[in-house]
């Protein structure tokens, strides 16, 4: 099994840094990194022991994300918390973030993220909205 492999250019881009920043940081033994001819390759392991995190892998052409924003009028800051900590709390996959304004006790929820998941959060929150519990009744 071969290993993926980037070049110093890929680095940077991934990373968000300068070239000369990656072969700095392979000179000075920082990441490791094995010279073929005149260039670098990068190990994906390398890198990842670089950043302390796993590599994003790419997208491929028919990946789908979705971004999504939720507003709901009539919240007060309770409920607006207590709907936030559900919604942060139920799904890990999509990014989420919350918004309480609470001049127009108004929330609004942006999600980001893949289209199944998505919609798995947009059906936690349309069935939590719609309980008879009435913790985030519109008031």
């Amino acid at each position: 099994m071969q290993e993926d492999m980037y070049s110093v250019e890929q680095v940077a881009a991934l990373l968000g840094l300068h070239v000369r920043t990656v072969r700095s940081y392979i000179r000075s033994g920082r990441l490791n990194a094995v010279r073929i001819g005149k260039q670098y390759r990068i190990a994906k392991s390398d890198l990842e022991q670089l950043t302390g995190r796993p590599t994003e892998p790419a997208r491929t052409a028919g990946a789908v994300e979705v971004s999504s924003i939720v507003q709901l009028d009539g919240v007060d800051r309770a409920a607006a918390d207590r709907l936030g900590s559900l919604v942060l709390a139920g799904m890990g996959a999509p990014r989420v973030q919350t918004i309480h304004d609470e001049h127009r006790n108004r929330l609004k929820i942006i999600i980001i993220g893949e289209l199944a998941e998505t919609s798995e959060l947009l059906h936690l929150l349309d069935s939590v909205l719609d309980s008879e519990s009435g913790l985030f009744t519109a008031e």
